[in-house]
C-alpha cells in the first residue's frame, strides 16, 4: 500500500478480520492491525502534543497549574519517557487484561533485543508487568471500567495527592527510569469522573488502576522500537524467518510474502531466526537507539530554553505592566473548616496587588453586615492579613464563604467552605467550651484525598408555587455541598410526584454549577405535582420538595368546562388507537356532557374531530386511520354553555401493531419522517387460516365494546384479515360487523350497539385462498358501562399546618375501581363559592390545600374521579381557620439566681425565643444536687406551672450546691427543658444592697430611640429600692466602656433611651439602688440594632362624630397567634374600668370613656408572637387641651366653610351672592336672611345649591336703592349649623352698584362689534412703534378706521380679522410722531371707538422705551485705528437725539476737543481720539441714557490692545502721509489723440508731488527722449510738455508719462493715431461700394 493512500480501516474490513462486530479485538489481532499502518503512523502525536509541556494548558485556572509545578517538582526523578498516550476506552475487562498482556509482551521483546540495555529493559519489563497485574486486581475485585478511567479528564493532568495516588515503583526501578520529563496525560473522547469511594480498599483500587494506565502510557516507547526492529527486519531477510502463530497477517505481508514477526514480539512458540537476521536487527536498533539520545537531548534544551524564555517574558511583564499596578492575587487562600455547633471558626486569607486591593467577605454569594448580626461576625484587616471570625457557629452557618479582593486592576476571589456538624448524643457543654471534641462517628474517603463527609444544602429553595395554563415558570435552588471538590460536580434529578422528570418541550433542567433551575416553557395542568430536587454527591445525598399549582387559563366562552388532562394512548394497532385522559375539576358551573376527540396527523397541522357525539368514558378507540402513520391527540370537555379550550397534545404514536413497531425498532431505519412504510411479504398460495382463538370482550361501555383475539395456528406465510360478527343474544342471525373494511390486527373496537341490549361476537379468518371457520362466539355481554362512577370519599377533616395552608384528610371511596384520583374544593365561609384546591387529580387519602388567606376560615369537599367519571361530592368538612399550627415551645435560656436564703432560691430566666404559635401558659423547673462535681438526679421544683419568669425553689438544704433547669409549656404540651444552669450555692444573703434587675426587654426599636423594661430585683437588701440606673454601650465596646443614661435615680420600671445612632447594636443593663448603695448589675438585654424596620407603625388618635376619643394601632406583621397588649406607664390596663379594648383582625382601638387628667401617660400596644413590634402614644397636658376642644367640635359640629359670603359682578351686570361650605350632604338645608326678614326665590331673587361642590348661591338682576343692607346665608346639615354675613351699606353699596350698571353698559356695548383689548402700545425689537389692539364679535363687513389728532390714517394693508388684533406699525419713531391716535370699528350693529394719547408724559414714557430699546440694541464697542487716530464705536438700530451718549474714561468723564470728539455717523456712535497718547490708555465707557436707565458698553483699551491699535495708526498714518505726497499726474492729458498726417501736437499736462517728482516718456512701453521731432519739456516741478512740430503715420502708438519720487510712481496713458486725408476717403469709398454690393 502506498504512503498515498488512506491508512482508514472501515467496520466491514473490521469485521472480516476479527469475525464479529461489538466487542473489542483479541491482542493477535490487535498486533495485525498495528502490522497494516507503517511506521510513524500507529503512534504518531498530534503536532500540539510535540515538544509541548501541556496541550490546555490555557484551559485550566491558576490553581491547577500551581499544583501541576509542585507534581512536576516531587516527580522529576520518576517521570516516565513517552512520546504521547493511548485513547483509553470503557471495555470490558478482558480486554483490559488482553490488552496490557500484549503491551507487556510487546514491551518485553522491544528491550530485550537491545543487549546494551538489558538491565533497564529488564526493569522496564517488570514495570510493565506490574501494572498489567495492577489491571488484573483492579477487575478481580469488581473495579467497573468507570472506576478505571483518569480521575480528572476536565484537565487533562491529574496531579498525584500524598494520599489518594502512590506509585507502584520501587525506588530501584524509578531510578532507573528516564528523568527530567513528565508524562502528559491528554483526555480521551468519553468525558467521565470516577465514583466517590467511602472505604480504603476501593480507594487503593482506584489508585492502582491509575498507575497501571500511567505505565501502559509509559511503555510506548518499547512498541515504537520492536516496530522499528520489525520493519529493519523485514528489509534484509528474505523468506528465512519462521512466522509463528501469533505473527501478525496484513496485506503487506500477503503481498511480500516475507515474515513480520520479530522474536521478541512473539509468543514461546515462535520460529527462530537466522543469526544473519539478528546480527541486522541488534545493529539497527543500535543506530535507533542514537537517536532516540539525540531527540531526548534536543528536547530538553528545547524545554530548557523554553523555560527561560517563559520566566524572562514574565519578569519583565511584570516590571512594566502598568506601572507596577497588577491585580489582587490571593498569597493565602481560606481554608475549608468542619468544626462543631457553638464553636468559632476563623478565615484567614493574605492577598497581594497594587494599589492595595479591599477586600470583601460573602456568604453564599451574599455580602456579610456585621451589624445585621451583632457579635456573630468579627472582620479585620492588619498588615495585609484579612480575617472572617465566625462565633458560637450554628447549622445555618454551613455555607460556602468568599473572599473577594478588588482594586483598579481587577476582581479576583477566593473559596472556603464551612460545615457545622451537630453531635446527635447528649454532651456535657463545657466539653464546647473547652474546645474537647472527638471525630464524628464515619468519615468518607474520596478519590481526590478528602476525608470529610459531603453536606449538602439548598440555598434560595423554591416555595409553593402557583402558575396559570399557558404561563412559563421557573423552579430553582443554589445547590452548596461541602466541602467542594473541583471537576466533581453532584448528581440534580428533578421528580414530579415520586416520577423522574425528563427534559422535553416542555420542561427543561439547567445546573449552572452552584444553582438547578427547573423551568416549564408552556405551564399545563399535567405539570401540576409535588415536586423533588435531589442532589446526590457519591453515596450522599439530600432533597427538598415543594408543590406547583397549575390553575386552569381563562375561558373563551364564560362558562365552558375547563381543558381535560394526562391524554395518554393505551393501546394502538393498525386499526384503531384507544385515547384515555383525566376529567377536568372545573365543570364551568353546569354538569360536563361528555368529550370531544381530535386527532392530527404527524407532519400537518390540520385537525379533525374523532366523534360526533360526546362521549362521557374517558376513554375512546379512535378509528379510520392510516396504517403507519403517526398522530396526535387532544380532547375537549363540553357542557351546555358550550366547548372549552383543548388538552395538551399527546405524544405521537404510530398506527401498528406493537409486534411490527417492535419489529421495525430493532433493524436501522431512514430518518424519522412521520410515516412508516409497511411492506409485507410476497403471498403464497396456500392455506385458508383457521379459526381465531381465545375471543373475549375486554372493554364494554355505552359507546362501544373491544374485541381481542389471538391469530389462527393455521394461518400460511401470508397475512390475514378479520371479519367480526354479531348476533342478538336470544338468535343466531349473524351480521358481518366490517363488511367493507377488513380488520388487519387481532382487536376491534365496535360502535352503534344499542345501550342495553345483549350481544355475542364471533371473528373470522381471511386470505388469498379463502374466508375460515368462525371462531368460539364469546359470552352474552350487555352493552353498558362496565366501570361504575365511585362512591363520594367520607370524613373529610381539615386540620392547620401554616397561616396559608390546610391539610385535608378523607376517607376513600369504598369499592372503587380503576381510581385515578381525588378533586379537592374549598369555599370561605359564607361566600357560597367553591375554588379547586387541585387541578391534577392526587392519590391517597392526605392533600395540603394551598394559597389560602390567612385568619379566614374554609370548608372543604373532596369528590373521586376514574375513566366512568367523577363521584358525588363529600360532605362539606367542618370550618377551620387558617394559620399556623402550634408547637411547644422552645427551651428558656440565661437561668440566674436572684435570691438566696438558707434553705431556698429564687430563680429567674429569660422566655425562650420560639413560643410554639402559641401563648406561653407556664414553667416547670427541676433541680438537683452536685456534691464534689458530681450532679444528682433531677427533681421536680413545682407540680403547678409558674406563669411568671420567676419561682422560688424552698426546702432546700443550707451550703448545698445546685443546678436548675426550665421548661416552658403551652397548648400543645411541654417544651424541651433549658440548658443545665450554673452551680448556685444555697446560703443567705447577707448584702445590703439590692439584688439585680431582670426580665429586661425592649421595645418600640426605631432608629435614634427604644424603650427599656425591666422587673424590681426580687432581693431589695435592707431597704426597699428606691430607684434604678441604666447603662449602656455598643456591642463590640470593651466591659470598661458602659455609660449610665440616667444622673438621678428614675423610679419607673421603663426608660424611652434616645440619641442612639441609626445602624449601630447595643446592649444594655439596669443595677438598683436604695438607701445603702448600688447593687449588682442585671444580665445583658441586646444586643439590639437600632433601625426602624420596613412597615412600622404608630399609635394614632381619632375623634369620632360623637366626641369620643381613641388609640388606634394596625400591625401588618402578626403571627397566626398573635394579641394586642395595650399598657399604660408599661403596666396592663386590662381591668382598668376608664379605658374599653377592641381588636379585630390586625387593628386594635383602646377607647376612653372621660379622658381626664387622671389619664396623663405613656399608652403602648404590644402585639405578642412578634419579633418586638411595638408602639406607644403620649398624652401630656397640651395633647390634653387638644383631644379635649377636638372632641367638644364634634359633639356640637358646625359646618365647615371654605368660603364665606361674598359678591360679585356677572358679564350683564346681574349680581351673585355666593359661599361655599367644605362639604353638604343631601339633607343640607339654606335659609336667606335680608335685613332680618327670609326671602324666597321669585322673580328678583334665584337660590340655588350644588351639594356636591358645596356652593350656595343667589343671583338678582338688578341692584336698586332699597337692595342696601345686610345678607345672611343660614346653614343647616344634619347636627351641624352654620352661617355666614356680608353687610352692604353706604360707598360699599353704592361703589357696587355702580360697578353693576357699568357691567351691563359693557355687556350692551358688546353686543356689536368691539374693543376686547383697548389701544396700545408696544416697542418692537426693532425699535419700531407698534399700535394694536384686540376686537371681538366682528364681521366680514366690519370696518376699522386709524385716526391721529383727528386726521384719517391711510393704511397700505387690509385688516385681517382672524387673530382679532389689529395693529399700526410706526418705524423710527420721533417726537414727530407724538399727538393722539384713534381707531373706530363699525358695522351695521353699532361702532366703538379706543383712543390712545402720545402727547405729554405718555409720550415721553413711549419714547424712552424706544431709547432703551435702542440703547439695547446697540452692539459691543470695538476699536478701529485711522490716520488720525483711534476711534472706539458702537452700532445701534437707528439714532434719536432723546438718546444721550456719555463717554466716561477710567471712570471719569471726558472732556471733548479738537483731538477727543464724539459723533453719530448714521447709526454709528463713535469717539475719535486724534494723535493718541499713552495718556489715552484704559478702560473707556459708552453710555446710553434712555430717560430713566443708563445702559453701558464697556472696551479697554490697554495692552495689547492699544498697542496694535497705536501701531496700526502709525502705519496709517505714514500711509495718508505717503499717499498725500507720492508722484501723480493731476491732469491735462488726453486718452486718446487723433491727428491728421503734418500737424503740430502740443499737449500739456499738471504733475505733483512733494519732493518734486522726475519725470520721463515712453513710446509704445519704450523710453523716449527729447529730439528735435519730439520735444520733451518740464517746467517749474509740476507741467510738462509733449510737443511735435509735424507728425507723421510713424508718430502713431501708445505714450505714457511716468512721474516718480520716493513716495511712489505713477503712468498716465494716451494714445495718437496719425491719418492721412486722401486714404481715409478711399477708405469710405471702398466701404460705400462693399455696402451696395450687398444689397
Amino acid at each position: 500500500m502506498s504512503k498515498s493512500q488512506s491508512w482508514k480501516l472501515s467496520l466491514k474490513d473490521f469485521t472480516k478480520l476479527h469475525g464479529h462486530v461489538g466487542t473489542f479485538p483479541p491482542p493477535s489481532l490487535l498486533w495485525k492491525l498495528i502490522a497494516l499502518f507503517p511506521q510513524g503512523h500507529v503512534m504518531s502525536l498530534p503536532f500540539y502534543q510535540k515538544f509541548h509541556q501541556h496541550y490546555d494548558r490555557s484551559y485550566r485556572n491558576k490553581d491547577l497549574r500551581t499544583t501541576m509545578s509542585q507534581y512536576h517538582q516531587e516527580k522529576k526523578r520518576s517521570a516516565i519517557y513517552t512520546h504521547g498516550s493511548a485513547a483509553y476506552s470503557s471495555r470490558s475487562s478482558a480486554a483490559h487484561r488482553q490488552e496490557s498482556e500484549a503491551f507487556s509482551r510487546a514491551t518485553s521483546a522491544s528491550y530485550q533485543q537491545q543487549t546494551s540495555l538489558a538491565t533497564q529493559s529488564a526493569l522496564a519489563t517488570a514495570v510493565s508487568r506490574k501494572a498489567a497485574s495492577a489491571y488484573d486486581y483492579g477487575y478481580s475485585h469488581g473495579l467497573t471500567d468507570s472506576s478505571l478511567m483518569l480521575e480528572d479528564y476536565s484537565s487533562g493532568l491529574s496531579p498525584q495527592t500524598k494520599r489518594a495516588r502512590k506509585s507502584l515503583l520501587s525506588g530501584e526501578e524509578k531510578e532507573n527510569l528516564p528523568s527530567d520529563y513528565m508524562v502528559p496525560i491528554f483526555s480521551g473522547r468519553q468525558k467521565h469522573v470516577s465514583g466517590i469511594t467511602d472505604t480504603e480498599e476501593e480507594r487503593i483500587k482506584e489508585a492502582a488502576a491509575y498507575i497501571a494506565q500511567r505505565n501502559l502510557l509509559a511503555s510506548e516507547e518499547g512498541i515504537i522500537a520492536s516496530k522499528q526492529a520489525t520493519a529493519s527486519k523485514q528489509a534484509t531477510v528474505s523468506k528465512q524467518a519462521t512466522a509463528s502463530k501469533q505473527a501478525t497477517a496484513s496485506k503487506q505481508a500477503t503481498v511480500s510474502k516475507q515474515a513480520t514477526a520479530s522474536k521478541q514480539a512473539t509468543a514461546s512458540k515462535q520460529a527462530t531466526v537466522s543469526k544473519q537476521s539478528t546480527s541486522t536487527l541488534h545493529q539497527e536498533e543500535v543506530l535507533e537507539k542514537k537517536s532516540r539520545k539525540v531527540a531526548i537531548r534536543e528536547k530538553a534544551e528545547q524545554l530548557s530554553l523554553r523555560k527561560t524564555l517563559e520566566e524572562t517574558e514574565a519578569f519583565h511583564k511584570k516590571l512594566n505592566e502598568d506601572n507596577l499596578l497588577h491585580a489582587p492575587d490571593f498569597v493565602i487562600k481560606p481554608r475549608s473548616h468542619t468544626v462543631w455547633e457553638k464553636e468559632n471558626v476563623i478565615l484567614h486569607c493574605s492577598v497581594s496587588g497594587w494599589p492595595e486591593p479591599r477586600v470583601t467577605w460573602y456568604k453564599n454569594q451574599v455580602p456579610i453586615n456585621v451589624h445585621a448580626n451583632p457579635g456573630k461576625y468579627v472582620i479585620e484587616s492588619r498588615y495585609g492579613m484579612h480575617t472572617l471570625e465566625i462565633n458560637a457557629c450554628d447549622f445555618e452557618d454551613t455555607a460556602q464563604y468568599r473572599a473577594s479582593a478588588m482594586n483598579v486592576k481587577g476582581e479576583f476571589s477566593a473559596y472556603a467552605s464551612v460545615v457545622v456538624k451537630r453531635y446527635k448524643g447528649e454532651l456535657d457543654e463545657t466539653g464546647f467550651h473547652a474546645r474537647v471534641s472527638t471525630m464524628p462517628p464515619s468519615f468518607a474517603v474520596t478519590p481526590y484525598g478528602y476525608a470529610s463527609k459531603f453536606e449538602i444544602h439548598f440555598d434560595e429553595k423554591f416555595d409553593v408555587s402557583f402558575g396559570r395554563e399557558g404561563e412559563t415558570m421557573s423552579l430553582g435552588c443554589r445547590v452548596v455541598i461541602t466541602p467542594e471538590i473541583k471537576h466533581f460536580q453532584p448528581e440534580i434529578q428533578w421528580y414530579r410526584n415520586g416520577e423522574l422528570v425528563s427534559p422535553s418541550k416542555w420542561v427543561q433542567t439547567h445546573w449552572s454549577g452552584d444553582r438547578a433551575t427547573l423551568t416549564f416553557s408552556h405551564l399545563n395542568k399535567e405539570d401540576e405535582g409535588l415536586y423533588t430536587i435531589h442532589a446526590r454527591m457519591g453515596d450522599y445525598y439530600e432533597q427538598y420538595s415543594a408543590y406547583v399549582f397549575v390553575r386552569d387559563a381563562d375561558a373563551e366562552i364564560e362558562g365552558a368546562p375547563a381543558s381535560p388532562l394526562d391524554v395518554v394512548c393505551l393501546e394502538a394497532n393498525k386499526d384503531y388507537i384507544i385515547i384515555s385522559w383525566k376529567q377536568p375539576a372545573v365543570d364551568g358551573g353546569s354538569p360536563i356532557l361528555g368529550y370531544f376527540i381530535d386527532k392530527c396527523e404527524v407532519g400537518t397541522d390540520s385537525w379533525s374531530q374523532c366523534n360526533d357525539t360526546p362521549v362521557k368514558f374517558a376513554r375512546f378507540p379512535v378509528t379510520g386511520l392510516i396504517e403507519g402513520r403517526s398522530y396526535i391527540f387532544r380532547v375537549r370537555a363540553v357542557n351546555k354553555t358550550g366547548i372549552g379550550l383543548p388538552s395538551r397534545v399527546s405524544e405521537p404514536v404510530a398506527a401498528l401493531d406493537p409486534a411490527e413497531k417492535a419489529r421495525l425498532k430493532s433493524r436501522p431505519s431512514a430518518p424519522w419522517t412521520g410515516q412508516i412504510i409497511v411492506t409485507e411479504e410476497e403471498p403464497t398460495e396456500g392455506i385458508i387460516p383457521g379459526p381465531p382463538t381465545d375471543l373475549s370482550v375486554t372493554e364494554a361501555t355505552r359507546s362501544y365494546v373491544v374485541l381481542s383475539w389471538k391469530p389462527p395456528r393455521q394461518r400460511g406465510h401470508e397475512g390475514i384479515l378479520y371479519f367480526v360478527e354479531k348476533c342478538d343474544a336470544e338468535t343466531e342471525n349473524w351480521q358481518r360487523v366490517n363488511t367493507e373494511l377488513p380488520v388487519k390486527s387481532p382487536r376491534f373496537a365496535l360502535f352503534d350497539l344499542a345501550e342495553g341490549k345483549s350481544y355475542r361476537f364471533r371473528v373470522r379468518c381471511s386470505n388469498s385462498a379463502g374466508v375460515g371457520e368462525p371462531s368460539e362466539a364469546t359470552d352474552v355481554t350487555v352493552v353498558g358501562d362496565k366501570l361504575d362512577i365511585p362512591k363520594a370519599p367520607g370524613n373529610v377533616i381539615p386540620s392547620r399546618n401554616t397561616d396559608t395552608s390546610v391539610v385535608v384528610t378523607w376517607e376513600e371511596s369504598k369499592d372503587a375501581k380503576e381510581l385515578v384520583g381525588y378533586y379537592i374544593e374549598s369555599s370561605v365561609v359564607g361566600s357560597g363559592k367553591w375554588e379547586p384546591c387541585n387541578n391534577n387529580p392526587v392519590k391517597g387519602s392526605r392533600f395540603t390545600c394551598h394559597g389560602l388567606t390567612t385568619g379566614q376560615s374554609y370548608i372543604f369537599r373532596v369528590r373521586a374521579v376514574n375513566a366512568a367519571g367523577l363521584s358525588e361530592y363529600s360532605q362539606n368538612s367542618e370550618a377551620i381557620e387558617v394559620k399556623a399550627a402550634i408547637a411547644a415551645p422552645s427551651p428558656p435560656c440565661d437561668i440566674t439566681c436572684l435570691e438566696s436564703f438558707h434553705d431556698s432560691m429564687v430563680l429567674g430566666w429569660k422566655q425562650p425565643d420560639k413560643t410554639g404559635g402559641a401563648e406561653i401558659t407556664g414553667y416547670y423547673v427541676n433541680y438537683r444536687e452536685v456534691i464534689d462535681g458530681v450532679p444528682g438526679r433531677w427533681r421536680e421544683a413545682n407540680i403547678k406551672a409558674v406563669s411568671d419568669e420567676a419561682y422560688k425553689i424552698s426546702n432546700l438544704k443550707e451550703n448545698m450546691v445546685y443546678q436548675f433547669q426550665v421548661a416552658a409549656m403551652n397548648i400543645a404540651g411541654l417544651g424541651v427543658p433549658s440548658a443545665v444552669s450554673e452551680c448556685f450555692k444555697c446560703e443567705e444573703w447577707t448584702i445590703a444592697v439590692p439584688g439585680p434587675p431582670h426580665s429586661l426587654k425592649y421595645s418600640e426599636v426605631r432608629k435614634t430611640s427604644l424603650v427599656l423594661q425591666w422587673k424590681p430585683p426580687v432581693h431589695s437588701g435592707r431597704t426597699p429600692v428606691t430607684g434604678y440606673f441604666v447603662d449602656m454601650k455598643e456591642a463590640s465596646a470593651k466591659e470598661d466602656q458602659w455609660r449610665g443614661l440616667n444622673e438621678a435615680a428614675i423610679k419607673n420600671n421603663y426608660l424611652r433611651v434616645q440619641g442612639l445612632k441609626e445602624g449601630e447594636s447595643y446592649v444594655f443593663r439596669v443595677r438598683a439602688i436604695n438607701l445603702t448603695g448600688v447593687g449588682k448589675p442585671s444580665d445583658l438585654a441586646g444586643p439590639v440594632v437600632a433601625e426602624t424596620r420596613p412597615g412600622t407603625k404608630e399609635v394614632v388618635v381619632s375623634v369620632d362624630d360623637d366626641g369620643i376619643i381613641s388609640l388606634n394601632f394596625e400591625c401588618d406583621q402578626m403571627a397566626p397567634n398573635s394579641e394586642f397588649t395595650w399598657s399604660k406607664d408599661y403596666v396592663s390596663t386590662e381591668d382598668s374600668p376608664r379605658l374599653e379594648v377592641e381588636s379585630k383582625g390586625n387593628k386594635t382601638k383602646m377607647t376612653f370613656k372621660d379622658l381626664g387628667t387622671e389619664d396623663l401617660g405613656i399608652y403602648s400596644c404590644d402585639v405578642t408572637n412578634t419579633d418586638g413590634i411595638a408602639s406607644s402614644y403620649l398624652i401630656d397636658e397640651e395633647e390634653l387641651k387638644r383631644l379635649l376642644a377636638l372632641s367638644q367640635e364634634h359633639k356640637f359640629p358646625t359646618v365647615p366653610v371654605k368660603s364665606e359670603l361674598a359678591v360679585e359682578i356677572l358679564e350683564k351686570g346681574q349680581v351673585r351672592f355666593w359661599m361655599q361650605a367644605e362639604k353638604l350632604s343631601g339633607n343640607a338645608k339654606v335659609n336667606y336672611i335680608f335685613n332680618d326678614k327670609e326671602i324666597f326665590e321669585g322673580p328678583k331673587y334665584k337660590m340655588h345649591i350644588d351639594r356636591n361642590t358645596g356652593i350656595i348661591e343667589m343671583f338678582m338682576e338688578k341692584l336698586q336703592d332699597e337692595d342696601e343692607g345686610t345678607y345672611t346665608f343660614q346653614l343647616q346639615d344634619g347636627r351641624a349649623t352654620g352661617h355666614s354675613t356680608l353687610v352692604l351699606i353706604g360707598d360699599v353699596y353704592k361703589k357696587l352698584q355702580k360697578e353693576a350698571e357699568f357691567q351691563r353698559q359693557e355687556w350692551i356695548r358688546k353686543q356689536g362689534p368691539h374693543f376686547a383689548e383697548y389701544l396700545s402700545w408696544e416697542v418692537t425689537g426693532e425699535c419700531n412703534v407698534l399700535l394694536k389692539c384686540k376686537v371681538a364679535n366682528i364681521k366680514k363687513e366690519t370696518h376699522i378706521v386709524w385716526y391721529k389728532d383727528e386726521r384719517e390714517i391711510s393704511v397700505d394693508e387690509k385688516h385681517d380679522f382672524k387673530d382679532g388684533i389689529c395693529t399700526l406699525l410706526i418705524t423710527e419713531f420721533s417726537k414727530k410722531d407724538a399727538g393722539i391716535y384713534e381707531v373706530i370699528l363699525k358695522d351695521d350693529r353699532g361702532k366703538d371707538k379706543s383712543r390712545l394719547k402720545l402727547v405729554d408724559e405718555a409720550f415721553k414714557d413711549l419714547m424712552s422705551e424706544v431709547c432703551k430699546m435702542i440703547a439695547l440694541s446697540a452692539t459691543d464697542l470695538k476699536i478701529q485705528s485711522t490716520a488720525e487716530g483711534i476711534r472706539l464705536y458702537s452700532f445701534v438700530t437707528y439714532y434719536l437725539e432723546d438718546l444721550k451718549v456719555n463717554w466716561s474714561h477710567n471712570g471719569t468723564a471726558i472732556k471733548y476737543s479738537d483731538r477727543v470728539k464724539t459723533g453719530v455717523t448714521g447709526e454709528q456712535i463713535w469717539l475719535q481720539i486724534n494723535e493718541p497718547t499713552p495718556n489715552d490708555k484704559g478702560k473707556y465707557v459708552m453710555e446710553l441714557f434712555d430717560g430713566k436707565t443708563g445702559h453701558q458698553k464697556t472696551v479697554d483699551l490697554s495692552g495689547q490692545a492699544y498697542d496694535e491699535a497705536f501701531a496700526e495708526f502709525q502705519r496709517l498714518k505714514q500711509a495718508a502721509i505717503a499717499e498725500k505726497n507720492r508722484a501723480r499726474v493731476v491732469g491735462g492729458l488726453p486718452d486718446v489723440v487723433t491727428i491728421q498726417e503734418g500737424k503740430a501736437l502740443n499737449l500739456t499736462c499738471i504733475v505733483w508731488g512733494d519732493p518734486t517728482p522726475e519725470v520721463s516718456w515712453l513710446k509704445n512701453e519704450r523710453p523716449l527722449a527729447s529730439d528735435d521731432h519730439c520735444n520733451l519739456k518740464f517746467e517749474a516741478g509740476k507741467t510738462a510738455y509733449f510737443t511735435i512740430s509735424g507728425v507723421s503715420t510713424a508718430d502713431s502708438g501708445k505714450y505714457g508719462l511716468v512721474v516718480k519720487n520716493k513716495y511712489g510712481s505713477e503712468i498716465s496713458d494716451f494714445t495718437v493715431s496719425v491719418f492721412i486725408p486722401e486714404e481715409e476717403a478711399r477708405i469710405a469709398t471702398a466701404e460705400a461700394q462693399k455696402g451696395s454690393k450687398s444689397k
